[in-house]
């Protein structure tokens, strides 16, 4: 394992303050020119959105599977707009400068190093969740989005009732809140096992895999099943589960755990997944001496619903809970409820709905330049990202990790902060180290 040297790296946009100047987007009349880059499945979310924002136009799409490209193309002409461009390579999408923003939906581990690359070409940009694929990786997005002073949106937090849910629990709706749950049980089948096979045809393999380590193709190490490899995802704690433990520690109020433990396992089935299909993460925060509690569950299978989230009928129930003196805040469909009581008696409902959308957002200040009106910043994203990695970095070693946000490191832990990073990215897809955090695989 690489040993990540414990040199203290300022996470807060107060150490790294930068003031965003307006400036002329490159292309003309107000109109914001946007390439989606990854759609086989979430991405295609990202095509229908700006599909339907005004003076937005899909400028370019990329992908390594011609399929997958084809599929967005008839998207776009379905909706009476023109065939755009075509792209295996992002890096190609870039070169073009009339292009304004990148639309990131790609597989994890390719989120940071992609960002990345945009922003050193002065785009601005929307990236899925979970923003990185590791530790080392949350850091830099966050840095590179300061250095080179572009727009950097999450993918995840953009509802406008969870930053409701945040302001009303902070004024003491269910009294003093002591406890977050997030939820993510969802029903997920066996991935079987899958053989070894030619890469399908047209697919640019090399592209696809870019900083993981080379291995053969098969089914399982490619279209959606690549979130249960460990070189590729983070189970489903950083799949689904992205949006659950965001949406919980924000509203919670916290930003870095000094105590993470999680364990579980792969029950159930005997085939290709690595990652864990049921698992428990506990964080204790600590801020300004008080403590709190985050408990996050990930189940596979037959489950029970709680606290009005989900439904008896399809064995998912995927949300929030927060818990206070008064009594308990859960998430509905779109919004939040509250119980109050030992009765547990219906309290006051969310107001703020969906919202304004988060690609409207930041399509909003990509032509504004205001950060501050961002409702999903790189930040806050990258912060709840590193709480997915330290709960697998603690699954991973079987022990409970004591995280020291100043030096950036497992306290007294030299085998779980090694995991911070991986072993070796492979040329020429290495993620720069933009913060300036030395390790011994990682040039600054």
């Amino acid at each position: 394992m690489t040993k990540v040297n414990r040199r203290h790296f300022l996470m807060s946009s107060m150490a790294l303050p930068v003031a965003i100047k307006a400036s002329a987007l490159p292309s003309q009349n107000d109109t914001v020119r946007v390439a989606v880059v990854g759609f086989n499945g979430r991405g295609k979310a990202h095509i229908s959105a700006y599909l339907k924002i005004p003076n937005v136009e899909i400028a370019a799409l990329c992908d390594v599977d011609p399929t997958v490209l084809e599929s967005g193309c008839k998207m776009i002409e379905a909706a009476g707009k023109k065939r755009p461009p075509t792209f295996t390579d992002i890096r190609k999408v870039l070169d073009d400068k009339s292009i304004d923003a990148v639309s990131i939906a790609t597989p994890n581990f390719h989120h940071t190093l992609q960002t990345i690359w945009a922003v050193q070409a002065g785009k601005d940009v929307l990236v899925e969740k979970p923003v990185s694929y590791n530790m080392f990786e949350a850091q830099q997005i966050i840095a590179a989005s300061r250095k080179y002073n572009r727009i950097v949106q999450d993918g995840t937090g953009s509802q406008a009732w969870l930053h409701e849910a945040k302001k009303r629990l902070k004024e003491g709706i269910i009294g003093d809140v002591y406890m977050a749950r997030g939820l993510c049980f969802k029903w997920r089948d066996t991935i079987g096992r899958a053989k070894e096979e030619p890469v399908p045809a047209g697919v640019a393999y090399d592209l696809w895999t870019g900083p993981a380590p080379v291995k053969p193709f098969t089914r399982n190490r490619f279209h959606y099943n690549w979130h249960w490899q460990w070189d590729y995802g983070n189970g489903d704690l950083g799949n689904q589960g992205a949006r659950q433990i965001h949406a919980a520690r924000m509203a919670l109020g916290v930003k870095y755990p000094t105590k993470v433990s999680s364990i579980g396992g792969h029950y159930l089935f005997d085939d290709d997944q690595e990652t864990p299909n049921t698992q428990v993460a506990t964080f204790e925060f600590d801020e300004a001496g008080k403590k709190k509690l985050l408990v996050f569950e990930v189940r596979h299978w037959m489950t029970n619903t709680e606290a009005a989230i989900g439904a008896r009928s399809d064995s998912q129930a995927v949300g929030n809970i927060w818990y206070g003196s008064k009594g308990y805040m859960s998430t509905a469909s779109e919004g939040w409820q509250t119980f109050m009581g030992k009765e547990q008696a219906p309290g006051p409902k969310s107001e703020a709905g969906a919202g304004v959308g988060g690609f409207v957002n930041f399509i909003d200040v990509v032509r504004s330049r205001k950060r501050e009106d961002q409702l999903a910043e790189v930040e806050e994203g990258a912060i709840s990202t590193m709480l997915i990695h330290l709960a697998n970095i603690s699954y991973r070693t079987g022990r409970t990790l004591d995280f020291d946000p100043v030096s950036y490191s497992c306290k007294g832990d030299a085998e779980a902060t090694a995991m911070f990073t991986r072993t070796q990215y492979r040329s020429p897809f290495t993620v720069p180290n933009v913060g300036g955090v030395k390790t011994d695989n990682q040039q600054i």
